[in-house]
C-alpha cells in the first residue's frame, strides 16, 4: 500500500503509471462472455480477473441458458472468493437483495427499491467498520423497458485525479471525521447507529485502498474545514467531467463484479412486459484469485460461506 502514502512519491508514480497504462475507455472493453455462471472455465475466470485488477470492475455476460436462478449470484462469487455475505436492511431471507420497484411495506421507503435516479455512492457507506462492503456482485434478470443506465467509476482513479490536483484533498478526505451518516431511525426506533469516517482508507485486511462515499446532500455531514470542503467540491467536479466512467445498461444474463466501486443510475421506466429486476449482494471480502467450487445441491445454509 506504499503507493497511498502522502510521503512516498517514487511509489505512487510507479504505480500510477502502470495503473493508467492501456486503461480501457468504454463499458464494451469490460465485457467477458461465460458460458456456464455454475463452472467458469480457467480461461472465462482469468479473462475476469484480469480485467477486474485494471479497473476494480468487470461485466460478464451469460451465452448460455440464461436462467433466473438466484442461486447464479452465490456461484459466480465463490469463484472469485466472495463468500461473506453481507444481510443489508431489505435484502431477502439468502441475503441477495431483489433490486426492484417495491409498492408499499419497508423497501419502497429507500430509493434503489424506487424508479427513481440513484446519485454516486459506493455500497454499505453507513455501514460499520466490521461490516465493511468490499465488493458487490449485480446480476441482471431483466432490464427497465426504458432507462436504468449505470454510470461505474473506479475509486483508484478518483485518487489520481484528487491527488494530482492537490495532495491536500487527500489528506483531508483520509481524516477520520471526514463523513457522517447519522443514525438510521424508523418509527423513533434506531435501526442503524450513526457512522463517522473518511471518505478514502487504508483496509489493512486486504491491503488495499478503500473507499466510502455518497453525493446525496441531505442527511449527510461533512467536516466543516475549508480543506475538506475544497476536497469534496474537487470530488463532485471530478464526478460531473465523466472522465473515466463506464455507462453501461445491463441486459438480461449479464452483470458487474467490483470492488465496490463508485457507481450510480437513472431514472428508469417498467412496462407491463418488462419489469426491471436485478439480483444485488454483498461481501466483505474483494474480488480473488481465491476460488471455490459452486454445488447447486449444496443446502441453503452451508453455501452462504
Amino acid at each position: 500500500m506504499k503507493q497511498f502514502f502522502l510521503d512516498n512519491d517514487s511509489a505512487y508514480c510507479n504505480w500510477r503509471e502502470q495503473k493508467l497504462l492501456n486503461y480501457p475507455t468504454n463499458a464494451e472493453q469490460l465485457i467477458v462472455n461465460i458460458n456456464n455462471p455454475y463452472k467458469l472455465t480457467i480461461d472465462e475466470r482469468n479473462a475476469l480477473l484480469q480485467i477486474c485488477q485494471k479497473t476494480n470492475m468487470v461485466i460478464y455476460r451469460i451465452t448460455g441458458d440464461k436462467t433466473e436462478d438466484k442461486n447464479i449470484v452465490k456461484a459466480i462469487a465463490q469463484q472469485f472468493g466472495l463468500d461473506r455475505m453481507d444481510a443489508n436492511l431489505c435484502a431477502d431471507q439468502d441475503k441477495i437483495s431483489s433490486i426492484q420497484v417495491v409498492e408499499g411495506g419497508l423497501s419502497s421507503a429507500y430509493i434503489p427499491y424506487t424508479n427513481k435516479p440513484l446519485n454516486w455512492h459506493t455500497d454499505g457507506y453507513y455501514n460499520q467498520d466490521q461490516q465493511r462492503i468490499r465488493a458487490f456482485l449485480m446480476h441482471c434478470v431483466r432490464p427497465a423497458s426504458k432507462g436504468g443506465e449505470n454510470s461505474y467509476l473506479d475509486p483508484e482513479i478518483i485518487y489520481i485525479l484528487l491527488r494530482d490536483d492537490d495532495p491536500k484533498n487527500i489528506e483531508a478526505l483520509m481524516d477520520n471525521k471526514t463523513m457522517t451518516i447519522p443514525p438510521n431511525m424508523e418509527d423513533d426506533e434506531q435501526i442503524r447507529i450513526e457512522k463517522t469516517g473518511p471518505v478514502f482508507l487504508l483496509d489493512e485486511q486486504t491491503q488495499s485502498l478503500y473507499m466510502r462515499f455518497t453525493a446525496r446532500s441531505r442527511n449527510i455531514i461533512w467536516k466543516n474545514d475549508v480543506t475538506t470542503q475544497r476536497a469534496r467540491s474537487k470530488l463532485l467536479d471530478i464526478l460531473e467531467r465523466k472522465d473515466y466512467q463506464f455507462h453501461y445498461y445491463l441486459q438480461a444474463g449479464e452483470g458487474v463484479i467490483c470492488n465496490n466501486v463508485l457507481h450510480n443510475r437513472t431514472m428508469f421506466t417498467d412496462s407491463s412486459t418488462s419489469k426491471r429486476l436485478l439480483y444485488r449482494a454483498r461481501f466483505y471480502d474483494r474480488v480473488s484469485k481465491k476460488y471455490k467450487s459452486f454445488d447447486s445441491q449444496v443446502p441453503e445454509s452451508q453455501c452462504c460461506g
